[in-house]
């Protein structure tokens, strides 16, 4: 993709024509506010972009229309857009036409057909851009979404002041969220990331998708599952209410359960013959006795468990006790009468004592008292747990009578309120064919269970072929092949930091040069000229690398007074006009000026032939080549983009 003719329209009919070389170097130069610079803002204002960003003045005042013709392969493709209404600042308005050669229309032929999404559309696929979507990791909130032309702008233009920024390497890289799309989708521009990729990436958010779904479906079953009993033993209370079914139905099984709820669905009017009976009552007396039988055995588990507390206690005291009396029997025995027998004495001199009698007393009491603790435990913790077993059963009976006894109440109130008996019933009914409708059997649960475990093995099974096309290797090896083209342009500009090799950093969107001792960006590098050779040493290596690859990247770049930086000041540089008189006479460094356009020269005619450069300058050189590379004589009011006697927008009835 490649510019063939720019062009620009009067308020009265007139047409202004720029044509291009579409191979190789253009020049257009001459004096300041021409209208040189407002180029780049055309092209881009009709490769779908909605900001119309040309300065306020002449062109504004006197263009009615826009158009670029740019030339694809095989075919061209016209882009006309109005100007933006009085006051406005943008317009999505446009008229296409394609063909392989496009003249450009009449002013009376200009009217809109199209808007600004379906040129960047129709430039994104003449472009070959694939199908893509950018890749986010699941903890950014930031949407996917799919990369196109308008995703190549940063690497087709150099404006004015951006060419020698050290903070700033592509255009419109200081704007809010263009970084971020920057690095989302130059991998997808350079080729990292593969169409092989793009369909397993597609196919994986549509196994997501799938499993989201069924998740919730799960999640449904679920609890469907889990609540149905509630809710069905509430229902068949409503029922016996309201006479759909006996009052002495006992149903205690949950087959029987939705069997007699099926039952009830089936009702119909003609077979109501059973007044309502109020159960409130009964049922909130046996409530009431589950209540006061659930308060019963969590007293006796508190006992128990207090007893068993003190049986420990008790236990851990006695056999303390009983290790400081056993020392008594470590005495020794008359062998003749087996009494006690203090040592060192030849006869018992105080074992018949009371206190002797006591101490050996309170040792057997202490151990039968042991014996009988540590038989009685055992049948404690057996006592507890046929307790707790019970409290479990009530206090599922008390959630039952529960459900039960405010269903009834709810059946009451519901008959209280009605004018005839089968309107209740018929309500009822409603309800349990509701209920029937949302049922899930234990065996659809299982079968859903296994499709959710399906879905995730196929999602694990795509995110494993996904892992196996690895992007981030391929991008790291294009990179350093850009960065290594990048290093042979910067040598011949001969920047300071040219000795060392140099590495584009998409992460950071900068220059990184490593040093020996450290690495150095290119903010930190300093001076215009360095910051020059670095910002086009980086596009002419991007393209490239887009040329030898065969990257979907339009083959052309447009630089905006790339050699203000080898003049004094701004001043002498604006003074020259676009003449080669005054440039030669100039205090301008003419070896660097010359060196930069024959090295964008020699670009677009060895190291990457055909490729398009459109430069807009205001120094001029008497070299052939330079020479046969302007696009029009140098512009010195006249002639400009806007000739002078176009008439303003005011002065002409419209």
């Amino acid at each position: 993709m490649k510019i063939s003719s720019i062009h620009v329209y009067s308020y009265d009919g007139q047409r202004r024509d720029i044509n291009f070389e579409v191979d190789g170097l253009n020049i257009i130069t001459g004096r300041s506010s021409t209208g040189k610079s407002a180029l780049s803002d055309i092209i881009e204002y009709c490769m779908g972009q909605s900001n119309f960003n040309v300065s306020d003045g002449v062109i504004q005042d006197k263009v009615s229309w826009f158009a670029v013709i740019y030339q694809f392969p095989d075919v061209q493709v016209m882009v006309a857009k109005p100007a933006p209404r009085s006051g406005g600042v943008s317009c999505s308005l446009a008229m296409t036409r394609t063909g392989e050669f496009v003249q450009p229309p009449e002013f009376s032929e200009l009217m809109v057909n199209t808007d600004d999404t379906a040129v960047t559309s129709l430039l994104s696929r003449q472009l070959g851009i694939p199908e893509n979507r950018t890749e986010v990791a699941e903890e950014h909130t930031r949407n996917s979404y799919e990369a196109s032309i308008k995703h190549s702008y940063y690497y087709l233009f150099q404006r004015q002041g951006l060419v020698t920024n050290k903070d700033q390497l592509f255009y419109r890289q200081n704007e809010p969220f263009q970084p971020q799309a920057i690095k989302d989708t130059l991998p997808i521009l350079l080729g990292a990331s593969t169409n092989e990729r793009y369909e397993l990436q597609t196919r994986l958010r549509t196994a997501q998708r799938d499993l989201r779904a069924q998740a919730k479906l799960l999640a449904q079953a679920k609890q469907a599952v889990g609540n149905y009993r509630n809710q069905a033993i509430a229902l068949l209370t409503e029922a016996k209410a309201v006479g759909i079914l006996p009052q002495e139905s006992l149903f205690k099984e949950d087959e029987e359960i939705i069997a007699a709820l099926k039952t009830a669905s089936e009702w119909t009017p003609a077979k109501l013959n059973i007044q309502p009976e109020d159960k409130v009552h009964k049922l909130e007396s046996e409530l009431a006795q589950l209540r006061k039988t659930k308060r019963e055995i969590k007293s006796k588990i508190e006992a128990g468990q207090i007893f068993e507390l003190r049986a420990g206690g008790f236990q851990c005291e006695a056999a303390e006790h009983i290790d400081r009396l056993l020392s008594i029997k470590s005495l020794p025995k008359n062998a003749t009468t087996g009494e006690w027998q203090w040592p060192f004495a030849e006869k018992n001199l105080a074992m018949e004592t009371p206190i002797a009698k006591a101490l050996i007393g309170e040792l057997e009491s202490l151990e039968a008292e042991m014996q009988t603790v540590l038989g009685q435990r055992p049948q404690i913790q057996g006592y507890l747990a046929e307790e707790n077993q019970r409290l479990q059963d009530v206090t599922k009976l008390v959630v039952e009578k529960e459900a039960e006894l405010a269903a009834a109440i709810a059946a009451n109130t519901m008959l209280a309120n009605a004018q005839k008996q089968s309107d209740a019933a018929k309500y009822v009914v409603g309800r349990i064919s509701f209920f029937l409708e949302g049922f899930v059997p234990d065996d659809t649960l299982k079968r859903q269970e296994a499709d959710y475990r399906r879905r995730e093995i196929r999602i694990q099974e795509l995110e494993k072929a996904l892992a196996d096309v690895d992007m981030d290797d391929r991008l790291a090896s294009i990179l350093n092949s850009i960065s290594a083209q990048f290093n042979l342009y910067n040598k011949r500009f001969e920047s300071e930091f040219s000795a060392y090799p140099a590495r584009f950093d998409l992460k950071k969107l900068t220059i990184i040069f490593d040093r020996p001792e450290r690495s150095v960006p290119m903010a930190r590098t300093g001076g215009g000229e360095n910051y020059l050779a670095y910002h086009l040493s980086a596009l002419l290596a991007l393209h490239w690398y887009c040329v030898k690859s065969n990257r979907p990247m339009p083959r052309f770049l447009v630089i905006d007074q790339p050699t203000q930086v080898y003049f004094p000041s701004e001043e002498s540089y604006k003074a020259v006009d676009g003449t080669v008189l005054k440039t030669e006479q100039s205090d301008a460094d003419m070896d660097s000026v010359r060196k930069l356009f024959n090295l964008l020269y020699q670009f677009t005619v060895e190291d990457v032939p055909g490729f398009q450069i459109i430069i807009t300058e205001h120094a001029n050189l008497r070299d052939d080549w330079f020479q046969k590379s302007l696009v029009e004589a140098p512009w010195s009011k006249p002639p400009a983009l806007v000739p002078e006697d176009w008439p303003l927008k005011n002065e002409v009835l419209l």
